[in-house]
């Protein structure tokens, strides 16, 4: 079998450039090393913090959270076992499963820590420039190079003694000084740029969200008086418990021709409007086919596509599971992991049934617009409400149970559609700015980007024929590591 470093091509550097291996650069005897294994560190290892407790870190530490919430620890004795793989501060840190090539540093300050499986640390010599070799690390050309070593299982991943032979195009230590140098100071500006992108962004989540909140308050239309059949409030076949005036009082106040109503009041007449998905042991993948009746979940929901997704039941699987068969309009609710988005289903879908992480509404179009009750379970005011239900011990979860408590708005069709007709306005609007700031922080990635293949080539800054070759540098290093290693046998 080929080599994958076979298919590593590098580019050309200028000659007092040399290519060296990242092992080459490293500090130590475990400079490039990966987590432990399997049984070498179980979840039971995991101790309460302590004083004592040595950290062990987490892939959201490359983002720089250090929460108590993003680490966990280990005791004293259990570090000792393990301490090929620990973490000093101004390690670079690098995950080498799932988000390969994700890199963070680990920061100065810092207590010594421990790195699980899905991370490796790189120690990196002193007689190099640091930041030369991160902002490398971060390179796309690089990190085409993590994508070639990986292997395509249901986790990417790379192999950690593949990492150590991946070349870095090295100059003279003096260039390494200016390129870091000017590098930071185009950053620099750039990074402004980013940030103010970024707070716009933010800023757009705010007014949508402020949208959404004056939009169920009544206040984005003219008040309409409800009237005559469509503001009537039908009764469910299970009619929930009506909310009390205490919970009546804790909520905003609406225009008078509006109230607060529970679920029930939205759902069509006929048995299953409101359904939530079958249990597990009814729907397992051993009964899926190739073609047949679709199985919805919260794939198409998150996705916002009906149509995505390939699993399917045969007729008789359907039949059995009829109470969870979806209709035209049917609006279906994601329960698990990534709670309360909401798909309203249209007219042209194919016939099937919701599967377990799933809650569907058959509503009752008399008395409710399927966009009005999306837009309001996707608002941050009723997210507020179910979100402290909803917290699991690994994931959020939502249930059907969580969805008949909470209080949902009414007002006539006419002011819905009103509503919904003058929100999307103002959303489309809001958009639009999204997408021009999405492409504007594209083309500052790409800019990025470009600064770091001019840095790595040579061609950010001048080349000085009085700097000392780096191929000088590099047999001074492996001079270094290698007197080190004697004196060590030496001495054992």
């Amino acid at each position: 079998m080929m080599n994958k470093l076979e298919h590593i091509v590098t580019w050309e550097i200028p000659n007092s450039w040399c290519y060296a291996k990242l092992e080459d650069l490293g500090s130590g005897e475990n400079a490039i090393v990966d987590g432990p294994f399997g049984s070498n560190l179980k979840v039971s290892d995991y101790v309460a913090y302590s004083t004592n407790g040595v950290p062990v870190l987490t892939t959201k530490n490359l983002e720089g959270d250090y929460s108590k919430d993003s680490v966990r620890y280990i005791s004293q004795n259990k570090y000792e076992e393990i301490k090929r793989s620990k973490v000093q501060p101004g390690d670079i840190l690098v995950a080498k499963i799932g988000s390969i090539g994700k890199t963070g540093i680990y920061p100065a300050g810092m207590k010594t820590a421990i790195i699980p499986a899905n991370l490796l640390k790189y120690s990196v010599t002193h007689s190099v420039e640091f930041k030369y070799v991160f902002s490398y690390l971060n390179f796309f050309a690089f990190q085409q190079f993590i994508k070639i070593i990986a292997t395509a299982t249901a986790q990417p991943a790379f192999n950690v003694t593949k990492f150590r032979k991946l070349p870095i195009p090295l100059p003279p230590k003096d260039e390494q000084h200016r390129i870091v140098f000017k590098s930071e100071e185009l950053f620099s500006e750039l990074d402004k740029g980013i940030e103010n992108l970024k707070t716009a962004q933010d800023q757009l989540k705010v007014y949508r969200q402020a949208l959404l909140k004056h939009a169920f308050e009544g206040k984005l239309t003219a008040k309409w008086e409800a009237g005559g059949k469509e503001g009537s409030k039908p009764k469910a076949p299970k009619p929930l418990a009506p909310l009390i005036t205490k919970e009546l009082a804790e909520l905003p106040e609406l225009p008078k021709e509006w109230g607060w109503v529970k679920v029930d009041v939205y759902c069509d007449l006929e048995k299953n409007s409101l359904k939530a998905g079958p249990f597990g042991s009814s729907l397992k993948k051993e009964f899926y086919v190739k073609k047949g009746y679709k199985v919805y979940g919260q794939e198409q929901v998150i996705s916002g596509d009906w149509t995505y997704g390939d699993y399917f039941i045969d007729e008789e699987k359907y039949l059995e599971l009829e109470s969870c068969k979806v209709k035209p309009f049917d609006i279906l609710i994601s329960l698990v992991g990534t709670v309360g988005k909401v798909l309203v289903l249209p007219e042209d879908i194919a016939p099937g049934v919701i599967n377990p992480r799933l809650v569907k509404i058959t509503p009752n179009l008399k008395v409710v617009v399927p966009e009005f009750f999306k837009y309001y379970f996707e608002s941050s005011f009723l997210r507020g409400l179910y979100k402290l239900k909803t917290h699991g011990a690994t994931m959020d979860v939502l249930n059907l149970g969580i969805i008949q408590e909470l209080p949902f708005p009414i007002c006539s069709l006419e002011e819905q559609k009103r509503m919904i007709e003058s929100l999307e306005a103002r959303l489309s609007e809001v958009d639009q700015l999204d997408q021009t700031i999405i492409v504007a922080l594209q083309q500052a990635e790409a800019l990025r980007q470009s600064i770091l293949k001019k840095a790595f080539s040579g061609q950010l800054m001048p080349q000085d024929p009085h700097d000392e070759p780096a191929s000088a540098l590099l047999a001074r290093i492996k001079a270094e590591k290698l007197s080190q290693s004697e004196n060590k046998k030496g001495r054992t």
